[in-house]
């Protein structure tokens, strides 16, 4: 039993108008527990607000792709300068060692490879397997428009409910039909759905008129990074995507296939954290890789 010599009674028992921790600072995100707010607030940096995710899923569906061949080589330059990492179960299992510090969103989505319909996919992680791999989100693709929108839909409406049993929230990655163009009338319909059928976090892609998708969702949007591009056109997209609304980006084959991915995480990271404008951020990856090169 404790000793209860020297006791005092409290004091102060004034109500004060900041009592308890205060509104969070996610949006669409005040009314969850503390364990789905802890684990947003491990993806989404509370300093900034934003997140730089770096997204090597690829293979789940498209197998040994170009710069994930070995994965234990392009993760391990990267994990430090990471503020999560998207990945499948897997490669967590094998190629990212256990006191890495990054948190993880877990790709739980599957059954289907690039030579079939993509959208031919459902969910196929388990939350038990989730909480094993200590992970901070499960991502889903839904595909909207698409041939199999309404198994992707269910199964994500499944997967919600696991979520909030497990404490763990939900990044909805959207998708859109082969038919749909990737405008602002799409995504946003996408991103909308997916936030109203309780998703924590959407990733989606850049369009022009980016502000109506990231307005009329009420979760955060992390921008998608899609194919590779010149470095200066995937910051100038990375910097128009946070100035118009996003909380950051999930951006994979822009930084691992980069011919110097240290200095292209980092130019990113300037962008999304810090406001630095394109024109500036590409001196961080040109300095390193000239660096890399002298080395």
């Amino acid at each position: 039993m404790a000793d209860i010599e020297g006791l005092v009674e409290a004091r102060d028992v004034t109500p004060s108008a900041t009592q308890g921790a205060g509104g969070f600072y996610i949006k669409g995100s005040d009314h969850l527990d503390w364990g789905m707010k802890n684990r947003l607030a491990r993806i989404i940096k509370p300093d900034t607000g934003r997140t730089v995710m770096l997204a090597v899923d690829h293979g789940y569906f498209q197998g040994p792709t170009s710069g994930l061949e070995i994965m234990e080589r392009t993760l391990e330059p990267l994990i430090p300068y990471a503020d999560c990492l998207m990945l499948t179960r897997g490669i967590l299992r094998t190629s990212v060692p256990p006191g890495c510090q990054a948190p993880i969103v877990l790709r739980v989505s599957g059954g289907n490879s690039v030579l079939s319909e993509l959208s031919n996919e459902t969910w196929n992680v388990s939350s038990q397997d989730c909480i094993r791999l200590n992970v901070s989100g499960m991502a889903l693709s839904i595909y909207v428009g698409a041939e199999h929108e309404h198994q992707t839909l269910v199964a994500f409406s499944d997967l919600i409910d696991a979520g909030h049993d497990a404490g763990i929230p939900i990044l909805a990655v959207t998708a859109v039909g082969r038919d749909m163009v990737r405008d602002a009338r799409y995504l946003s319909l996408a991103s909308r759905m997916a936030a109203e059928m309780g998703a924590n976090i959407v990733k989606t892609y850049y369009c022009e008129n980016f502000e109506r998708v990231t307005s009329t969702c009420p979760v955060p949007i992390v921008m998608a990074g899609g194919k590779k591009l010149p470095e200066i056109e995937a910051l100038t997209m990375a910097y128009n995507a946070v100035t118009q609304g996003a909380v950051g980006v999930d951006m994979g084959r822009n930084i691992f296939q980069s011919d110097c991915p240290i200095g292209m995480i980092n130019a990113v990271r300037a962008v999304v954290h810090y406001n630095e404008k394109p024109e500036s951020a590409i001196k961080i990856y040109e300095d390193e890789k000239k660096k890399t090169s002298a080395a």
